[in-house]
């Protein structure tokens, strides 16, 4: 089924959404990838604040190249999703409710999504310059010292994804 969806993914809104769904992600979305993953993961340990919002929120991973003149980012094809595994169930833990990327997810990831009611999205991996046309605003917010893996805040409008996991489980990888 295709579906229009706005940001942020509520609680509510996250299980409607089924395996197989097409979606057009429109509204505030946040890239990460293993260095902030991993930046994010060692404050919550500290008991340190996050420098970007969790609840309800979506996480694009991915490392945009420079923006062309004109555009407010390069190429933004998702990255590899296993990689932000080991990070991933305490983020959920803390309101995360979506996740862009590409790839299988673990078994732990699966029982956190099912248990915060969240929702992994697999954008098309190879498709980066279409996707960046899909991205109207792009600022680094954090760890700008990370480069490419910095935490940016972007705006979005029909960015395309599928719906490859479910708030209950359902995987279409399985």
């Amino acid at each position: 089924m295709e579906k229009h969806i706005q940001t942020p993914i509520t609680q509510d809104l996250a299980v409607t959404l089924q395996a197989g769904d097409m979606v057009y992600i429109s509204g505030t979305i946040y890239s990460a990838r293993d260095a902030a993953h991993k930046r994010m993961f060692e404050a919550l340990k500290k008991g340190e604040s996050l420098p970007i919002p969790l609840t309800d929120n979506v996480i694009y991973y991915l490392g945009p190249s420079p923006a062309r003149e004109g555009r407010p980012i390069g190429s933004a094809g998702p990255t590899t999703s296993g990689r932000m595994d080991k990070y991933t169930p305490q983020l959920l833990d803390k309101g995360l409710r979506g996740m862009i990327g590409k790839g299988k997810r673990t078994e732990a990831i699966k029982e956190a999504m099912i248990r915060n009611k969240a929702v992994y999205f697999a954008a098309i991996g190879g498709a980066g310059a279409l996707l960046s046309k899909c991205i109207t605003a792009s600022e680094v917010i954090a760890y700008e010292n990370l480069g490419t893996e910095a935490i940016r805040k972007l705006e979005v409008k029909d960015l395309p994804a599928i719906v490859v996991m479910d708030a209950n489980g359902n995987c279409l990888y399985q």
